[in-house]
């Protein structure tokens, strides 16, 4: 079986091999993670070793697409985690939008696949903005997505989704900003806040500086230590004072990262930038 192969030098072989084809370095993530995403298209491919995994990649480029979307699969939904979205628009935005020297609000969604969680922030936001009576500040207002598959971000930047997607998005949010029937296409107010972009989260640097908000969801799970560490350090420097990370709900702060942020809420994985660090 691939999962249990033996040849741990063919393995990274061939890791090295998808880096040079599609700039996918996966050096910090989990060799198990990995392993078992490879055994899903060898098995659909016919292939039980890695080195003939590699010389089919070789010979079949097509194949590294399907590759790429088995390492880089995920699986989300608009409004999903529906607590952890309440929460932040009830007790936390509110501060957020008024954080004191702020010229403009800028939210960051890592890792964004195909962007039912970047257009949840940008309704929530453009929710709270015609709430509030805010709307002009919707001018200076960016929401970004960053993803590692060209794929995925070819899909956030159509934004239509199927109604299984906006199954957990909240009918009203749903009928003003995705339409009452599928596919829910977002709305061109949405479409105007939100911009993306392919950027790796283990090479390259934050997409904006002075952060009020960054969402890194169900990411983390499948880097190791090091990769985890050096992540949560980009984030705490790209932060304003007082900016906000919201982590998936099994990933939480460790180590030297505790002393980065403060806990807003530990059940919903949502923190903020230390003062003090």
């Amino acid at each position: 079986m691939a999962g249990d192969a033996p040849d741990d030098a063919a393995f990274r072989a061939l890791l090295d091999q998808v880096a040079r084809a599609r700039g996918f370095a996966c050096g910090n993530y989990k060799d198990g993670c990995l392993k078992r995403r490879v055994a899903v298209r060898m098995r659909a491919r016919g292939v039980t070793e890695y080195g003939a995994y590699a010389a089919l990649l070789a010979r079949d480029p097509v194949e590294y697409d399907h590759l790429m979307d088995a390492l880089t699969i995920n699986v989300t939904r608009l409004y999903r985690d529906a607590a952890v979205w309440d929460l932040f628009a009830e007790m936390v935005l509110p501060t957020l939008w008024t954080l004191r020297g702020a010229s403009r609000f800028t939210a960051w969604s890592a890792g964004c696949a195909s962007g039912e969680e970047l257009y949840t922030l940008a309704a929530i936001l453009h929710q709270h903005a015609t709430r509030t009576g805010t709307l002009r500040q919707l001018l200076h207002t960016s929401v970004i997505g960053t993803d590692i598959d060209p794929a995925s971000l070819r899909a956030a930047e159509r934004g239509e989704y199927s109604a299984d997607a906006c199954s957990e998005l909240p009918v009203p949010l749903r009928d003003r900003y995705f339409g009452t029937k599928a596919p829910h296409r977002a709305s061109a107010e949405l479409r105007a806040l939100v911009r993306v972009e392919r950027r790796d989260l283990l090479l390259d640097e934050a997409p904006a500086d002075a952060l009020q908000l960054i969402t890194c969801r169900n990411v983390l799970i499948y880097l190791d230590r090091d990769g985890q560490e050096r992540i949560l350090r980009r984030f705490h420097a790209a932060l304003a004072p007082g900016g906000v990370l919201i982590l998936g709900k099994v990933e939480s702060l460790f180590g030297a990262a505790r002393a980065l942020f403060e806990v807003v809420d530990q059940r919903q994985r949502i923190f903020r930038r230390s003062a003090d660090a």
